[in-house]
């Protein structure tokens, strides 16, 4: 696997590049800030681009528009966004356009390099993800509570895994419950968030998206 670094540390990307390397994935592209990945993404073709969200020059919001770009340039490279902040706006801002190939993560995982290295696989293949500890944040959220009081607590359960990136299949196996069982938490989800009819793919990332606005409209 190839991916990509934008990070204005470059005692991180070396870091992170050493660390990568031992489970077998190749940093292709290094770059102090976004505007650089950006450029030099075409010819590097990594299949994963990995950002922090503060970068020169504002240190705002980078990594997010780079990661916008970059998804909406060549889509089949997925991107990540490695924050040191929980944080649901950006979360939802990273996701607004769809969930396809994004990945939000904390930094403290990057100690973690298995986990790491299953999220840039998972990403690659056109997957999502969201950090379990924002997930967790969200889920003790007042504001989210109200939001969305409609759902059962298994309802809830259900969504979380589902924010985390997971298929039905892979919903089941974690929850133990049957595929058929999960389809219908699916829709009954769908249905009391009042989300219209379409692709499942599309229905789950509204769903998502309700949850990480509700959510994020408190912080």
């Amino acid at each position: 696997m190839r991916v990509a670094i934008a990070d204005d540390s470059s005692l991180f990307r070396g870091g992170l590049k050493l660390l990568l390397g031992q489970v077998g994935v190749e940093v292709c592209l290094e770059a102090g800030n976004a505007d650089d990945l950006v450029e030099g993404i075409t010819e590097a073709k990594p299949e994963v681009a990995i950002l922090d969200i503060r970068m020169p020059p504002t240190f705002t919001r980078e990594g997010l528009h780079a990661a916008a770009k970059i998804r909406e340039t060549d889509p089949s490279i997925g991107v990540l966004i490695l924050s040191t902040y929980a944080e649901t706006t950006y979360a939802a801002e990273l996701f607004a356009n769809g969930s396809a190939g994004r990945g939000y993560m904390l930094k403290d995982r990057v100690d973690d390099v298995g986990t790491l290295r299953d999220a840039l696989v998972r990403l690659a293949a056109g997957e999502s993800l969201v950090d379990a500890t924002l997930v967790d944040s969200l889920i003790g959220h007042s504001r989210r509570q109200d939001a969305l009081a409609a759902l059962t607590v298994r309802e809830r359960q259900v969504l979380r895994q589902m924010a985390e990136g997971r298929s039905n299949a892979g919903v089941a196996a974690v929850l133990n419950l049957s595929h058929k069982t999960v389809e219908n938490y699916a829709a009954s989800i769908f249905g009391k968030l009042d989300i219209p009819a379409g692709s499942d793919d599309n229905r789950r990332v509204l769903a998502v998206l309700s949850w990480l606005r509700a959510g994020s409209s408190g912080s």
